[in-house]
Formats: structure tokens, C-alpha cells, sequence
């Protein structure tokens, strides 16, 4: 899919998508395992208890955390060290969630090889972040100490941005889907759901927050609450096939001090919007039924 069929995509209204056109939700618990960095691992405990709101009997089995990592840096721990690696021996793992950096990084078709020898019906879910820095520089060493107004970023470059990267994603998730012969692999479109919240700051519907840079606590890009918590509503929603509307207002609002209850609540339905519009539009994301062969 090129760029501009991508951003086409994403530019649709929700009432373009029917409920017919998508798979039903998962209704059974999820045994979840995760391998990530500082923009993604915040989303195994947040997935838990918004999986839980929901009555779900969500289970987290096995985390490898490490700061700034590529998949390759989680892959190249010990067997004996790794909790994901074991776990994904036993087969008792039905979603594995990834965060890469940059691609290329082979460790992700070597996790996904590993999974799916021990159960064949996992999925993997790799999560197309944000743009550090509001910007598409994919290179080492990562510049952490750039200077950013995230206020004065252009949003529709940023837009165009998080599209390439994006497009990166999914022809690189492709081949490994193609390669397999199935489709195990998934996205998580955090990244243009975080556009759509920036987009929706800048016209003043966004309750609560009234700047751009309100989501981030450095120039880099680390979230603050209200872009962790659409994050990990992409990611439920990607794991269920299921809308998070109507859930209650998360834990880590708490930390939202100025803020009032009601922006509170209007805000986290927001979120849940944006997430559900954003992964039911996306072509690989798993939720869409299959297109039926001519």
C-alpha cells in the first residue's frame, strides 16, 4: 500500500466502517507478553487493568524491559534471563507485543519464529510509535538531546512524517507475514493516533489539554499520561477487536492534577475514540475480515 492510499486511509470517516465488516471481538482473557522500551512497556500494566474494566481475564506473562532498546537488544538476552523467551517455550503465550526502534531489526522475525513453533495461533503485535523528536530520522545513535518546541511542530508534516514510517512498518511486517504464510503479525498505529490527538489539541477539542507539548515530559518524546493511556487503548483494542468506549477512566489519570474530574471523563472517551477510529481503520491491525478473493 503506498503512502498516499495509507493516508487516504486513515482520512476516512468513522462511519465508513461498518460492524459488519469487522471480525467479532475476543471475548476470553488474553495470556499478553511484551518486549519493550520507555514508549511501550507502560502498556503491559495499562492493557491489564483496561482489559479488567472490561471484565476480561487478561493475564500478564512474561516482560523484558530495557530502555532504548531495538527487539534485537531484547533477543540477545540469555534464554536463562529472559522471562518472554521462556514463556513463549511453554506455548502459553497468546499475544506477544513488540516495539521496535528503527528497521531494520531482525529480531522480530526471530521472536515470531520462536512463538509460533511452540503455539501456531499466537500473535504478534508491533507497535508503529510516535515520531521521537516530531520527525522521521531513522538513524544510531538515537538523538535524545535535540531541542523541540512540540508546540511550533508543523502537523501536517508530522503527519506526512509518521505516514513513511508507517508504510516502513508494514512492508517490513508483510514480508515476515508473507514468509510465514499466514498473517501472526499485527500493527498497533499508535504513532497516527497521537497525530489525531495533536490535531484535535490545536482545534480545542481535546478537554483538559490545551498544548501539544501537555502529552510529552521531554523534547525526545517520553508520554505523559493522557498519550500513554491512548496507546495502550490501541493496543487493547488491537488484542480484543474490541472498542474501548464507555470503559472508565484509567489509574493514571490520577496523575492528571490539573485537571478537572469532568475534562477527566470527556478526555478518556476522546481517547477511546481516537484509538477505536484509528485501528479500525488501518489495514493491518487484524480487526477488518478478510477480503474474499475475485
Amino acid at each position: 500500500m503506498k503512502a498516499s492510499i495509507l493516508l487516504a486511509t486513515f482520512c476516512l470517516p468513522l462511519s465508513t466502517v461498518r460492524a459488519g465488516d469487522l471480525l467479532p471481538p475476543i471475548t476470553q482473557g488474553q495470556r499478553v507478553a511484551t518486549c519493550g522500551h520507555s514508549f511501550h512497556v507502560f502498556t503491559y500494566k495499562q492493557v491489564d487493568e483496561i482489559a479488567k474494566s472490561a471484565g476480561l481475564d487478561h493475564q500478564l506473562v512474561g516482560l523484558s524491559s530495557i530502555g532504548g532498546s531495538t527487539v534485537q537488544k531484547h533477543w540477545d538476552v540469555p534464554e536463562e534471563k529472559s522471562a518472554v523467551k521462556q514463556v513463549l517455550k511453554t506455548g502459553h503465550v497468546d499475544v506477544l507485543t513488540l516495539s521496535p526502534i528503527w528497521l531494520p531489526d531482525d529480531a522480530i522475525e526471530q521472536f515470531v519464529k520462536l512463538g509460533i513453533a511452540h503455539n501456531p495461533a499466537l500473535r504478534i503485535t508491533v507497535q508503529e510509535y510516535w515520531m521521537p523528536n516530531d520527525e522521521y530520522n531513522p538513524v544510531y545513535p538515537l538523538d535524545t538531546k535535540k531541542e523541540i518546541d512540540h508546540n511550533a511542530t508543523d502537523i501536517a508534516k508530522l503527519r506526512d512524517a509518521t505516514l513513511r514510517y508507517a508504510k516502513d512498518i508494514e512492508d517490513y511486517l508483510q514480508g515476515i507475514n508473507q514468509r510465514l504464510g499466514k498473517q501472526s503479525v499485527f500493527i498497533v498505529p499508535v504513532g497516527m493516533a497521537a497525530v489525531t490527538l495533536r490535531e484535535k489539541i490545536l482545534k480545542g477539542e481535546a478537554p483538559g489539554l490545551k498544548t501539544q507539548a501537555e502529552l510529552f515530559r521531554d523534547n525526545w518524546g517520553h508520554a505523559q499520561a493522557p498519550l500513554q493511556i491512548l496507546s495502550s487503548y490501541c493496543h487493547f483494542a488491537v488484542i480484543y477487536r474490541r472498542n474501548p468506549a464507555g470503559l472508565p477512566v484509567p489509574n493514571a489519570f490520577r496523575a492528571l492534577k490539573d485537571m478537572s474530574d469532568e475534562d477527566k471523563v470527556k478526555l478518556n472517551q476522546l481517547l477511546q475514540e481516537i484509538a477505536w477510529d484509528t485501528v479500525t481503520h488501518h489495514p493491518l491491525t487484524g480487526l477488518m475480515k478478510p477480503v474474499a478473493a475475485k
